[in-house]
């Protein structure tokens, strides 16, 4: 009986704790992010990180040999091929000027025993299936525009830590092979919107002075392989946000670093065990 009441005593003082800081989080959101549009030197340096990036990535899908970041090492392979997924963050070596923004750029990999390059290839494109591959994340997705393989289409997707956050978003999506087993695609967001009350009567796009800059870029870059009786993937997301407020890392710092990789791992995982089905 002692123990009970000296559990119950402990969780009722993590509770206060708890939600004074949930409390705290939600005041910063509401308030302290409340943001413009990226600067015109941020956009420009996110451009130009991005240029970069997709750079390094047509230098590698033009040949066979390095096809893939992880998959041509020896210890990644085997991490991958015991079904580990790999996920790391990428720091360029010089960062970009992105006053009042961040970039965030991050990398994952995964092993698909029997996988094969066309089951990959008709599960990205299946976008009005991305509701039930991606749940909840992915709340819906329409194909705006398909001619070959380029594609528009809008997804509505949900961001949850600590709180939920809900935007429309808008992609230009490419595919490309280098021969039947290997094959990439660029994804591009061209357009970000923050969604107040989603799923009420008073659901609404908020203005650009009233977002709060969770996500204001996102591409993804997916390239994949098959090999040694399967299919390795791997998924490359550059995102841009606002950054964070002076004074309040503390706070917000764990939830701003951890949604990227979070969302990043997710997709992956999902990716794996669709294909694995």
């Amino acid at each position: 009986m002692m123990r009970r009441e000296r559990n119950s005593i402990v969780r009722n003082r993590q509770r206060p704790g708890l939600s004074l800081l949930c409390g705290v989080l939600l005041l910063i959101f509401a308030c302290a992010w409340a943001a413009a549009e990226p600067s015109a030197q941020a956009t420009a340096a996110y451009n130009e990180y991005v240029a970069q990036v997709e750079g390094r990535l047509a230098r590698q899908h033009a040949r066979a040999t390095g096809f893939l970041a992880f998959a041509n090492d020896p210890q990644s392979t085997t991490r991958l091929r015991n079904r580990e997924l790999i996920v790391e963050q990428i720091k360029p070596q010089h960062g970009p000027d992105l006053p009042g923004a961040m970039l965030h750029d991050w990398r994952g990999a995964a092993f698909i025993p029997g996988g094969r390059a066309v089951d990959f290839e008709r599960l990205m494109q299946d976008y009005p299936d991305y509701p039930r591959t991606y749940a909840p994340d992915v709340q819906s997705a329409t194909v705006l525009e398909h001619n070959g393989d380029h594609y528009r289409v809008k997804m509505r997707v949900r961001q949850k830590n600590v709180i939920t956050v809900v935007l429309d978003t808008a992609y230009d999506v490419t595919f490309g092979r280098l021969d039947p087993g290997r094959g990439y695609s660029l994804s591009r967001s061209t357009a970000v919107a923050e969604i107040d009350g989603a799923g009420t009567s008073a659901e609404r796009a908020l203005g650009p002075n009233e977002e709060h800059g969770f996500l204001w870029r996102l591409n993804t870059y997916w390239s994949y392989e098959e090999r040694d009786g399967g299919l390795y993937i791997e998924i490359e997301s550059v995102s841009l946000a606002r950054s964070i407020p002076y004074g309040l890392g503390w706070a917000v710092g764990p939830f701003v670093e951890s949604v990227p990789r979070e969302s990043l791992e997710f997709t992956l995982r999902a990716t794996r065990d669709a294909l694995k089905k």
